[in-house]
């Protein structure tokens, strides 16, 4: 009796069942330490070890579907420990809540809550591994400091990064006043996740998205895999406009008629652009394009607008040419600033055909064993999903860009995620998926083309804390001096790769009839 005596009154096996055991356990420990007086001192102090052993082997083989003693002892390890771990490839970043658990007593729950840190800290230090790498330049490996700084765990500013802990209420209000939101009660909490790395371009990315949909971001991130496993992908960009449409009336259609060919003379399109870009440091007007119905004239003006998104620039631009154009046409009249030719969050064969904002393709050819191994599928399969479903099931609904298994889906969480207009998802989600054997039919050649990408990385949403930061983790946060428009037209590279791979991984799902089965998993 003096072992088990010796272990209560050191407060070792009291402390033990606290934390450890649920109700039941500690009931079967205590009646154990209640009749060890009738029971010789080895038989009591032996049975109490037993149960503690019992239930210690219990909690490590069944706390976790993996059945893994390293991953069930996490708890015991430090923060930086556990990132040690995921670096080294001996636990899985995406593992951590199902891992990490509290406390048998409160339920065996996953803490989440440093999940998240140590996932933080883990892309910290990945992203700070790439800014050491040999081969960077000073201005990459300041990038690369600032892309790392997005996912600090300092929980003493948290005015700054993504927050992920504690929020200062006062300076996202402060922030919000005058700029994003009138009559402000509140703000509504959305989880951003990443997937990552995705190579393009011959660089590595962790795309941050923001999205309620389970299984989007999982799906994605396979996809991104697929992709930097075949060599990565790369990206064009064939346009950057922004346009705006007003709508005129005139007395007669051949008034109408007469100013669209004046338009066309060179020297009169000119003096129209010198009033156009008085108004503005970056706009660049680059043509107007009219169109006559009946009396109604409409201008659609097309400017590139640096790293903004451009909707205000150049609609102050169109204000300052419509007066040019008064003065020259007395009898012109502006009806709306905006027609509808724009053509601005309603989907539209105009901007299918002319394109508004950036026109991005990104392309990839995945081996035929990342499609078997990853994919679980076959390229032959793939090819016969999206013709029959991207390509002649759109043109059965009439579809107008929607040549796609589910662009919409990355390029608004994407959206959410980066402080840019998520009603542009309208237009800016139209894309053509296409796929095509390559090398004897033993790979797949895949490609998506995305002709109105309206982004920014100023202006707008991009300038709060939390949006800022993931566009910071992208390395395209703010105006781009040296480049004016090249942190835009990067961000929208990185929309269309990302598009690329959320298509892949659904494209494959269909293929094999997982899509179901997968939903069912992770978006319960």
């Amino acid at each position: 009796m003096r072992s088990a005596m010796y272990l209560m009154r050191s407060g070792a096996t009291k402390r033990w069942t606290k934390k450890y055991l649920t109700d039941s356990a500690r009931g079967a420990l205590g009646r154990t330490m209640c009749t060890a007086k009738d029971s010789p001192p080895s038989e009591s102090a032996d049975a109490a070890t037993t149960i503690q052993t019992q239930f210690e082997k219990k909690e490590e083989t069944s706390s976790s579907k993996s059945k893994s003693s390293k991953l069930h002892q996490l708890r015991g390890y430090s923060d930086d420990e556990v990132v040690d771990m995921v670096m080294e490839g001996k636990v899985s970043q995406y593992k951590l809540e199902r891992e990490i658990k509290k406390s048998i007593m409160a339920g065996n729950e996953p803490d989440c809550e440093r999940a998240v840190r140590i996932r933080r800290l883990w892309l910290k230090k990945v992203v700070e591994g790439n800014r050491n790498s040999g081969d960077k330049t000073g201005n990459e490996k300041e990038g690369a400091l600032m892309r790392s700084m997005s996912m600090s765990t300092d929980v003493t500013d948290s005015s700054r990064g993504l927050p992920f802990q504690s929020f200062d209420v006062n300076n996202f209000y402060q922030q919000v006043l005058g700029k994003n939101c009138e009559n402000v009660v509140g703000f509504v909490p959305m989880p951003v996740g990443f997937v990552g790395p995705l190579k393009l371009d011959e660089k590595e990315f962790y795309v941050p998205l923001a999205t309620t949909e389970g299984a989007l971001v999982a799906s994605t991130n396979r996809g991104c895999r697929a992709i930097t496993e075949s060599g990565g992908a790369t990206s064009s960009i064939f346009s950057d406009a922004m346009s705006r449409a007003p709508v005129f009336k005139l007395p007669t259609a051949a008034a109408a008629t007469e100013i669209k060919n004046w338009l066309d003379t060179e020297s009169n399109f000119t003096s129209v652009k010198d009033a156009f870009e008085e108004t503005t440091n970056y706009g660049k007007l680059k043509n107007i394009k009219a169109m006559v119905a009946g009396r109604n004239l409409f201008l659609r003006f097309e400017c590139s607008t640096g790293d903004a998104m451009g909707m205000n620039m150049v609609s102050k631009g169109v204000m300052a040419a419509v007066a040019h154009l008064e003065k020259t046409f007395p009898s012109l009249k502006m009806v709306a600033v905006s027609g509808n030719a724009c053509t601005d969050k309603k989907p539209s064969a105009i901007n299918w055909v002319e394109g508004r904002g950036k026109g991005v393709v990104a392309e990839t050819v995945l081996t035929g064993q990342v499609i078997v191994d990853v994919l679980k599928c076959s390229v032959d399969s793939l090819v016969e999903v999206n013709m029959r479903k991207n390509l002649v099931g759109s043109a059965i609904a009439g579809s107008i860009g929607g040549n796609n298994a589910h662009a919409s889906n990355i390029v608004t969480a994407a959206f959410m995620a980066t402080g840019q207009d998520p009603a542009q998802n309208v237009e800016s989600s139209s894309c053509m998926t296409l796929m095509e054997p390559v090398n004897d039919g033993q790979d797949l050649h895949i490609s998506v083309t995305m002709p109105c990408v309206e982004v920014g990385t100023v202006g707008g949403g991009t300038g709060l804390s939390a949006q800022r930061a993931c566009l910071e983790l992208l390395g395209v946060a703010g105006a781009n001096h040296e480049n004016p428009g090249e942190n835009a037209r990067n961000l929208a590279r990185i929309i269309g790769a990302t598009v690329l791979a959320g298509e892949i991984s659904l494209m494959s799902a269909l293929a094999s009839n997982h899509l179901v089965s997968a939903h069912m998993k992770l978006n319960r």
